[in-house]
């Protein structure tokens, strides 16, 4: 045998060992690595869809963002919004803004990535027609123009200062007009993100697949599943046993048992979500002022946030201490707790004369808060049923306003109040997301005030005139400013998860 045969020999023999050890699963860690799992995320509702054309719900939009893109996302520590689908960008003035795009990225279904999928994106979000849910977000925008196809020009109606952080926002994310034209974005998304749609099984799970073509950094997951688990005790239990690896919105209830498993990882950081008891101000008994002073003097918020056990913070500012535009002073305005005044405005308003609905959405936190207020409401004389609805059918009743009584919560996405009270509060949103049908010309003017310009001073003094109005009004009493709670596999590394409670998994993977 010469020395050549030997060496092609040895050479051979190495190469089959090495392929029998990777297919048993022990070869080299990068091979393994490639190859990847795939993620299992457990969601307590269904998505209300998949488009971000047409949803505004968080439960939506965990899918969305794994899927679509923006053209800047927030730095996960400062919440700056930086380039992302953008390369770059510069002011031509206070409301001409010109944006360049990365170039050479395609969306899911193969069609380019370019500034008229931006225009069309943008154009369509507000054509009151499409009657977009988050319309309200891109309103400041009065054009949208494609300079080339790696150019916009975006001119705003006036000087908008949360002009980068709108355009981070995942409702703003870019879609592919190819699919949106043919009419089943909503349940088969496209777009240019690090994962792509596979199925969607109603009441089960929606199931993504790793984007081999992603234009980033490729992600390592195989694939992303949300399953869907409304019960949460089951999905602790699922967590502890390894059947699902992520799960957010961690419960006060099962805190201690999630901080015991010695296969968890819990993460929990101050954030910028709130969360709300909110009156239909258009019908009784919440356009009754007086009712909801006595709601809000028999609510003991500050009772029910020491039962999260550092899951939330007790503020009753609407606008929240990680958020742009607090000032500490302005929760002076609000109307809190005093049950003796509760029982006098009851018994001197008969309120203790019938029995009002509380509709809840089924997430455990709402339903937690519905039977902590639901006692605490009766100790003042006030009756209340609690209606619980699955989560699609929450949304769908809230935005028809057959509701007197409601919880519910804002991300605060952007980590701007404007952003918090214009599309919730502005009067000029009701019938849309105003579900609860708020009207002060006094507040709104203070909220256009914030938005119409650059100056930071201004902004924040506008944003607190807005928010002491509205605290007096009382459309929401605030229960909580919640912290962002996030439990996953030990093994699980890479999951972006920001002070908004918006988490990324592109970088994510199993070690």
């Amino acid at each position: 045998m010469t020395k050549k045969t030997s060496k092609w020999l040895l050479v051979s023999v190495l190469t089959a060992l090495l392929m029998t050890l990777i297919a048993f699963g022990t070869g080299p860690t990068n091979v393994t690595a490639a190859a990847g799992r795939t993620l299992v995320y457990g969601s307590t509702a269904d998505p209300k869809g998949l488009s971000p054309l047409s949803t505004a719900d968080t439960v939506s939009s965990n899918v969305i963002q794994q899927v679509y893109e923006t053209l800047f996302r927030q730095d996960a520590k400062t919440l700056k919004a930086k380039p992302w689908l953008a390369k770059s960008y510069e002011r031509k003035s206070a409301t001409d803004w010109i944006i360049h795009l990365r170039t050479g990225i395609k969306f899911q279904d193969g069609t380019p990535f370019n500034a008229a999928a931006v225009k069309y994106t943008f154009d369509q979000m507000k054509d009151p027609k499409r009657a977009a849910p988050r319309a309200s977000l891109l309103e400041p925008i009065a054009s949208t123009t494609v300079v080339n196809d790696s150019t916009v020009e975006i001119k705003t109606k006036y000087p908008y200062g949360p002009f980068l952080a709108m355009l981070s926002h995942p409702n703003a994310s870019i879609v592919s007009p190819t699919a949106d034209k043919k009419g089943k974005l909503n349940t088969h998304p496209v777009g240019t993100g690090p994962f792509k749609f596979k199925s969607w099984t109603t009441g089960d799970s929606v199931k993504l697949v790793r984007n081999t073509d992603y234009w980033g950094k490729k992600p390592k997951l195989a694939g992303v599943t949300f399953k869907t688990v409304p019960d949460y005790a089951t999905a602790v239990s699922m967590l502890q046993t390894g059947k699902i690896q992520l799960l957010d919105n961690v419960t006060s209830d099962y805190l201690s048992r999630i901080k015991s498993l010695t296969n968890v990882k819990l993460t929990n950081k101050a954030g910028t979500p709130m969360r709300y008891f909110g009156f239909n101000m258009q019908s009784n008994p919440g356009k009754n002022k007086k009712f909801r002073q006595a709601a809000a003097y028999a609510i003991n918020a500050k009772t029910y946030v020491a039962q999260l056990n550092g899951l939330g913070t007790y503020n009753p500012s609407l606008i929240g201490p990680e958020l742009f535009g607090y000032n500490k002073n302005d929760k002076k305005a609000a109307t809190t707790y005093n049950l003796k005044k509760a029982k006098e405005l009851v018994k001197a308003n008969g309120f203790n004369k019938k029995t009002y609905t509380i509709l809840v959405g089924n997430q455990p936190a709402y339903v937690q808060m519905a039977q902590v207020v639901q006692q605490q409401l009766a100790k003042a004389g006030i009756k209340v049923k609690i209606e619980k609805q699955e989560w699609a059918t929450y949304l769908t009743t809230l935005a028809s306003g057959k509701f007197e009584m409601t919880f519910s919560g804002w991300a605060n996405s952007t980590g701007d109040a404007s952003e918090l009270f214009y599309p919730n509060l502005d009067s000029k949103n009701i019938g849309s997301s105003n579900y609860m049908k708020y009207s002060n010309k006094q507040f709104d003017a203070e909220v256009e005030k914030s938005r119409e310009t650059l100056n930071t001073s201004e902004r924040k003094k506008a944003l607190s005139a807005a928010n002491k109005i509205a605290m007096k009004d009382i459309p929401w009493i605030v229960m909580d400013h919640n912290s962002v709670a996030v439990a996953q596999a030990k093994d699980l590394k890479g999951v972006t998860v920001l002070p908004t409670g918006l988490w990324y998994l592109g970088g994510a993977y199993f070690n």
